[in-house]
């Protein structure tokens, strides 16, 4: 008879290692689906400097590699591996990979979202090096600097707001000629002194010097023509992917994606629990993810004993 395990993890930013940690210093022995590249989006940022407890800083890639590690030393299992099936219809749910199935009495969905890109191979390379998709995270790099947010909707007007505590001028690329974001965010970024819109025009490459952005080159929808503008860095803000597509029919999702909760960490489904970017769509930090992995823990560990495990 296959092994039982008393929960398995899908997901290994900070929100499905943190959860691990907890769990496995609770002598749980949680498997963590890790995905083949593990640590979620902080895998690709460069320094995190509001984590607490590294008043240097720490570079993304570490600050994971430090949290697989903290899980590991506890006793959770880490498998390399990508999830692409689930089936939660009976007690013992069951997660697949491929031709693996792993049988557990208890799952935390921790699979994270990915932000929305342009597609561009400039805007890979510049990745982390000037091209970002969180304000909060990365906007203090920029004190006296020129930025461009890309965007029309809610979010774009946000990040634009905040870089202005730091840089010296946003520039708002849209590609209609009149912003979908509701009217009072469109309005504060109208009146902005330090804002100024760009109609009618989309990134074609991310300019740069092979370390840092330099630039981007526009291309006017209506006019085919194109332009360069010097910009120190690009902020994305058009939303986010959540990491369900293998999830819909099997737990409740909102209509953009996102996993629901109905208590607490717990999802719609009884056992099955919910942490990080893949419910939260509102903060998206590291450390809110990383609250909501031990909070599902905890909601885990309660559930797993109430059910006499």
């Amino acid at each position: 008879m296959a092994d039982i395990h008393n929960v398995v993890i899908i997901g290994s930013g900070p929100a499905g290692l943190t959860a691990a940690i907890y769990l496995a210093r609770a002598n749980l022995k949680p498997v963590v689906i890790a995905g083949l590249e593990f640590g979620g989006q902080l895998m690709n940022t460069t320094e995190v400097e509001n984590f607490p407890g590294f008043p240097e800083g720490i570079m993304g890639p570490e600050l994971m590699q430090k949290m697989l590690k903290q899980a590991e030393r506890f006793g959770a299992e880490i498998k390399f591996i990508n999830a692409d099936k689930v089936d939660f219809s009976s007690d013992e749910k069951k997660v697949y990979s491929g031709e693996q199935v792993f049988n557990a009495r208890s799952i935390v969905l921790a699979t994270g979202a990915s932000p929305k890109k342009l597609n561009l191979e400039s805007e890979s390379k510049y990745w982390g090096k000037g091209v970002s998709s969180c304000a909060t995270c990365d906007g203090a790099f920029y004190k006296g600097k020129v930025v461009a947010v890309i965007g029309g909707g809610d979010s774009a007007m946000e990040e634009a707001l905040f870089l202005t505590r730091f840089a010296s001028k946003v520039y708002v690329i849209h590609r209609r000629n009149e912003f979908r974001a509701s009217q009072i965010m469109q309005d504060r970024v109208l009146k902005h002194e330090k804002i100024e819109p760009i109609w009618d025009s989309e990134v074609v490459e991310v300019l740069g010097n092979e370390n840092i952005v330099t630039g981007l080159r526009l291309k006017n929808i209506q006019t085919s023509k194109e332009s360069e503008l010097s910009v120190d860095g690009m902020f994305l803000g058009i939303g986010h992917i959540p990491t369900t597509s293998f999830l819909q029919g099997s737990v409740d999702l909102d209509e953009q994606g996102y996993i629901k909760v109905s208590d607490n960490t717990h999802t719609n489904i009884e056992g099955v629990f919910v942490a990080g970017d893949v419910h939260d769509h509102k903060y998206r930090q590291a450390i809110t993810a990383a609250g909501m992995g031990c909070m599902a823990a905890l909601d885990v560990e309660k559930w797993l004993e109430s059910k006499g495990y």
